[in-house]
């Protein structure tokens, strides 16, 4: 179904609004319609400007869960008086053992409406709830950084943590807590050192060593090659290498306005007595910081697990993700995440499968997950 008339007209209120104040004196009616290639490079423009919009909301992912994922998009576009007011980026995931929904953003933590005022998010909103009942989803789901529909049900599981960095590094160096602090510094004794690789080869092997012993299936290898290649200048991979010039932990990291947001991680079995984690978060942080950045986005995490404790033991306070459902044939809030225990068995099942298996098998099952 293609919504090319669907409009919401102008309210004095337009409902519950989180932190931003409400806009009351907008005449004129918000139309929303399906994106199209003409409208690229004003999508861009309205990520770059808009409060409201993150990494994830750049064009860009549309090429990634269409080429990769073959997930089918729904880019939705809010306009009013002929000018862009609101951006909505939702796809479609289809899956025989977790559902039919629409998502607001698979694969990534942050999505849902980014627009200039309430009334073009609720006109946003709006319209993927009619597009998600025409496409006979179970649920709608959005992955909001914010409440916007304090009435819908929520996922609570995960948070984000999010801190600025100064200009300084010896600054940083002292703004992480002492017992972190000296784990960084072992590193710096071990002598480990970061490199930024020309491609995914050496960060694939660790990361995919690393979701085998976990028990999680991996992403495929060409993913993050296109991840590379599609946000060429605003991702970039760091290994981190011992003494001797063997990788030992890697990072594929995001750069967005003045932010870095490491978003996938691995690392070998000799990390953890090298430090080589810690130092390899210190490593980007430093590095950030000589590009220009000023916010180190950590990422999402479920609530005490431990990437969140690792999180905050380096000084980061936690802000809870509002990601928010509309349940249309389901009654409840999904749970496809490695902490529900209907999954245990599987996890258990999945670490003793050899690693190439695990590798050729893992693509197949999470890109449904999402």
């Amino acid at each position: 179904m293609s919504i090319e008339s669907f409009s919401l007209p102008s309210l004095e209120h337009a409902g519950p609004r989180g932190e931003r104040p409400e806009v009351a004196n907008e005449t004129s009616p918000v139309t929303v319609r399906d994106f199209k290639a003409a409208d690229a490079r004003a999508w861009t423009a309205f990520v770059e400007h808009c409060n409201d919009a993150t990494f994830f909301h750049a064009i860009e992912w549309r090429v990634i869960l269409e080429e990769v994922f073959r997930h089918r998009t729904h880019y939705l576009v809010a306009e009013r008086d002929g000018a862009l007011c609101g951006i909505l980026p939702l796809a479609e995931v289809r899956s025989r053992l977790f559902g039919h929904s629409l998502v607001s953003l698979p694969f990534c933590v942050y999505g849902g409406p980014a627009a200039t005022d309430a009334i073009a998010e609720s006109a946003l909103i709006a319209a993927a709830e009619e597009r998600a009942r025409a496409l006979g989803v179970s649920h709608l789901e959005l992955r909001n950084r914010r409440a916007l529909r304090p009435d819908w049900p929520r996922q609570s599981l995960y948070v984000t943590f999010r801190k600025p960095i100064s200009q300084d590094d010896e600054a940083n160096m002292q703004a992480i807590p002492r017992k972190q602090r000296a784990m960084v510094r072992k590193g710096i004794k071990h002598e480990l050192r970061g490199e930024v690789d020309a491609n995914v080869d050496r960060f694939f092997a660790l990361y995919s060593d690393n979701m085998h012993r976990h028990g999680t299936p991996p992403f495929p290898r060409h993913y993050f090659a296109r991840l590379l290649e599609v946000f060429a200048g605003r991702c970039d991979v760091l290994t981190i290498v011992d003494a001797r010039g063997a990788p030992v932990s890697g990072v594929l990291s995001f750069y967005f306005r003045d932010e870095v947001l490491p978003y996938y991680a691995g690392d070998a079995e000799a990390a953890r007595d090298l430090a080589a984690n810690d130092f390899k978060y210190w490593e980007l942080m430093r590095r950030a910081v000589a590009r220009g950045c000023t916010l180190f986005d950590y990422g999402r995490s479920k609530l005490d697990t431990g990437s969140y404790s690792f999180k905050k033991n380096w000084g980061f306070e936690p802000e809870p993700l509002a990601y928010e459902y509309a349940l249309l044939t389901r009654s409840d809030v999904p749970q496809n995440n490695p902490l529900n225990p209907k999954y245990r068995m599987f996890i258990a099942m999945w670490k003793r499968l050899p690693r190439p298996v695990a590798n050729a098998l893992g693509p197949h099952i999470v890109r449904n997950l999402g």
